[in-house]
């Protein structure tokens, strides 16, 4: 059925058509999981965003914590790249069947082919970020086509990396991942400072982890805090501020390509 538009009356002015707003999200009301990934145990989990509102070759963005003692399985990646982001707490990275000691500012990066896991050492919880992304022969599958092969890029053997993200302050993703993801940080904004992130040609996700200020996109403003995250689809812009104690926080950027003559994004 066609779509009927009713023209403005004479002398008036037509509204423009709000502008997109970015996905806001914190970690309250996380689900409680048993037995992720086989291990036993629970494991508090939200989703943040996911790929059902993005463009580009995301899976999810999440948080997730255990309890002491807690395990999250060891498992094969098969079709996606994941970021681990240690944000409290202690524990050890299982990568490849060692173990390496996890704590705040940690970064694991785990591409096609590692196995991983975690598991808290600490006596308090201990709470990641996860950032998964689709390998590009698994995004190209969803999208009904085959990687070309000009795209296709030899990686890390390893497949894996760690770093401390809190001493670097940035981290290469492309030096392990083969999926679009060219940016992972921590980044500060100055007491009062603002900063307006664009998502033209890629797309950002941001994660508080100190201090606090506001974000505002598409009408709407929220308040940010440590545990609050924002997403921008392609196409939209946030504004981002700090108040007087400034503010701390993780960021990532995916590139989304231009759609060849003919494919839809």
């Amino acid at each position: 059925m066609s779509e009927v538009t009713e023209a403005p009356a004479p002398g008036a002015t037509a509204v423009a058509p709000a502008a997109p707003a970015a996905l806001f999200a914190d970690v309250s009301g996380a689900a409680d999981i048993h037995g992720v990934h086989g291990a036993a145990g629970l494991t508090h989990w939200k989703c943040l965003a996911t790929r059902r509102d993005l463009r580009g070759d995301w899976e999810a963005v999440e948080w997730a914590s255990i309890p002491p003692g807690g395990v999250s399985g060891e498992h094969r990646h098969t079709r996606t790249e994941e970021i681990y982001f240690i944000l409290s707490g202690r524990g050890e990275f299982l990568l490849n069947g060692t173990a390496h000691p996890a704590r705040p500012g940690s970064l694991l990066l785990t591409g096609t082919g590692a196995v991983h896991g975690l598991r808290n050492t600490g006596e308090d919880h201990l709470d990641w970020l996860v950032i998964e992304m689709l390998a590009p022969p698994t995004a190209a599958a969803l999208r009904g086509d085959t990687p070309r092969a000009a795209e296709e890029k030899t990686v890390n053997p390893a497949n894996a990396e760690l770093h401390d993200l809190r001493a670097e302050g940035s981290v290469d993703p492309g030096r392990v991942f083969t999926g679009p993801l060219r940016t992972v940080e921590i980044d500060t904004l100055e007491p009062s400072a603002t900063r307006t992130l664009h998502s033209r040609g890629a797309e950002h996700t941001v994660f508080v982890l100190s201090g606090s200020g506001w974000a505002a996109s598409g009408g709407t403003t929220v308040e940010l805090a440590p545990g609050t995250a924002l997403t921008l689809p392609l196409g939209t812009t946030a504004e981002i501020a700090a108040n007087h104690d400034g503010m701390e926080f993780f960021h990532a950027e995916l590139a989304v390509p231009a759609p060849a003559a003919g494919e839809e994004r």
